[in-house]
């Protein structure tokens, strides 16, 4: 088995970027990592790594290299998986891709009480609104927002992002609330700059069956949906933002939903993962765990609304 043990240091390395995140993960010191991909790059006769004192980087070869290992490794995986009994309890390392915000809000507490409950299980979760790929950068399953293009992934729908309007009571209480999406003048809105394309995102909505992209006046703009969230609590605009963006906000009273009729329609949220592998129970767990979590929200949500209705009908 020294043969496998250096193609698992070399798909280590490729992975971390560096012998140290490869040492720490196998167990073993950086110098042993890099003693193994010596001899393995001796015995194929090929470079796999540009090294520099703090990082290394694949060659040609050791991208092709890498690519044909993460596929044996995943198969390995699998077998294991096979092994211990496809019905088992979940085990070993979940790699996943989420959006940023979602990912704090909704997939970390998620991911908590299913680490919580499987204590075999570890996760690698990389926040990031960038898309990427599951083969080539190792992940297990991504989730995407939006309809989903035709590329082979298997996919489950776990979840809607609904954009709605959303204000500080203060700041209602010195503008006043709008009442139509044409009847914007004298509002001031919070809006939203994509950190990778530097584009400005306008608000949305539907009006009459039709969605209409808006370029309302902007007041402040932001490349994150917290600090969105939070610009709108101290009362300096209107903001439209994912309602599991201002949840906690409206919960405690903060922000309050503006022009509810006119939200531009939802669109789906799906975990994807690579359609020709088996499903390891990790994997099924993870996507089973944010289903309930939404369902879970959805109940609460129409408890809140019951309670509301109650109150406003004893209150009469």
């Amino acid at each position: 088995m020294s043969g496998f043990s250096q193609f698992l240091a070399f798909a280590c390395a490729a992975r971390h970027g560096s012998f140290a995140g490869a040492g720490r993960e196998l167990g073993v010191t950086p110098s042993t990592v890099a003693k193994r991909i010596m001899r393995l790059e001796e015995q194929l006769g090929l470079k796999l790594f540009h090294r520099t004192t703090r990082q290394v980087t694949l060659t040609s070869d050791g991208e092709s290299l890498y690519a044909r290992c993460e596929k044996i490794l995943a198969d390995i995986d699998e077998l294991e998986t096979l092994a211990a009994g496809a019905s088992g309890s979940p085990r070993g390392e979940l790699r996943v891709s989420v959006p940023i915000t979602y990912g704090k809000l909704v997939v970390l507490p998620a991911l908590a009480r299913l680490l919580r409950a499987h204590p075999e299980m570890t996760a690698d979760v990389r926040l990031s609104d960038q898309f990427c790929d599951l083969i080539k950068d190792g992940f297990d399953a991504a989730i995407r927002v939006g309809t989903l293009a035709d590329s082979g992934l298997a996919s489950r729908q776990i979840d809607v992002q609904q954009l709605r309007m959303y204000a500080s009571p203060g700041y209602l209480d010195a503008h006043g609330v709008p009442k139509h999406p044409w009847r914007l003048d004298g509002h001031r809105f919070i809006l939203f700059r994509n950190p990778t394309s530097g584009r400005e995102r306008h608000v949305q909505f539907q009006v009459n069956g039709k969605t209409m992209d808006v370029p309302p006046q902007r007041r402040l703009l932001v490349n994150d949906g917290e600090g969105m969230v939070s610009g709108a609590c101290l009362g300096l605009g209107l903001l439209q933002v994912p309602d599991f963006m201002a949840a906690d906000a409206v919960a405690r009273g903060a922000l309050v939903e503006v022009l509810p009729g006119f939200q531009p329609p939802p669109q789906p949220m799906s975990v994807v993962w690579a359609g020709n592998r088996l499903i390891p129970p990790r994997l099924r767990a993870f996507i089973d765990a944010l289903a309930r979590q939404r369902d879970d929200r959805i109940q609460e949500k129409r408890a809140a609304k019951r309670r509301a209705d109650a109150s406003g009908s004893s209150a009469m």
